[in-house]
């Protein structure tokens, strides 16, 4: 039975009905308790439709960002021999630059009310490791070695996933993740990309 959305709702796309339903569920029940059913029952959508853009109910929470890092690894490849301190940065900027509050903001901010920890631990996770591969590749076909350049692709992946965090944990009006990455990479500077 389709559910017609609520009166007011914009209907900008599917896309975005789906995450802000699912956002107002997991708030409401809890991320555990909600099922995709739920989702597209508020949304007022099929249950293909779901699947037509998200891959899984965890998917919600985290498309937006894997977009920004899917693009962000792939300009890292395209550097070749040419990896240097200045350019990673840069494509690693790309990854946090005009970041608008979406799903994976809001689950951040609000984990504990979501019931998120245990999830965002391990997705967190997940995406530390893909940004930190990819920026690690980038140092060793620029001639680092493995183990430096291992250390250099965790360092930058956590400035990039600290001043998202840091920054939906502050809320609107505290800052940019931008202005927080700036900040993390301070962290890091004595962490050379050359020896």
């Amino acid at each position: 039975m389709m559910v017609e959305p609520r009166a007011g709702r914009p209907r900008a796309s599917s896309r975005e009905v789906l995450a802000e339903a699912a956002c107002e569920l997991f708030l409401e029940k809890g991320y555990e308790s909600t099922s995709v059913a739920d989702i597209t029952q508020r949304a007022g959508v099929s249950r293909s439709s779901f699947f037509n853009y998200f891959s899984s109910k965890s998917d919600v929470l985290w498309s937006g960002l894997d977009a920004r890092i899917d693009g962000a690894i792939a300009a890292l490849r395209e550097l070749g021999a040419d990896a240097d301190a200045t350019a990673v940065r840069g494509i690693l900027l790309t990854v946090v630059h005009d970041f608008a509050p979406d799903p994976s903001a809001l689950a951040l901010r609000n984990a504990t009310a979501m019931g998120l920890e245990d999830e965002l631990v391990r997705d967190t996770g997940l995406r530390h490791a893909r940004l930190a591969a990819g920026t690690a590749d980038a140092a060793r076909r620029s001639g680092i070695g493995a183990i430096r350049a291992d250390i250099l692709g965790a360092a930058h992946a956590a400035a990039v996933l600290s001043s998202l965090r840091v920054w939906a944990e502050r809320g609107a009006g505290h800052g940019s993740p931008e202005s927080l990455f700036e900040e993390a990479l301070a962290g890091i500077h004595d962490l050379p990309w050359r020896a």
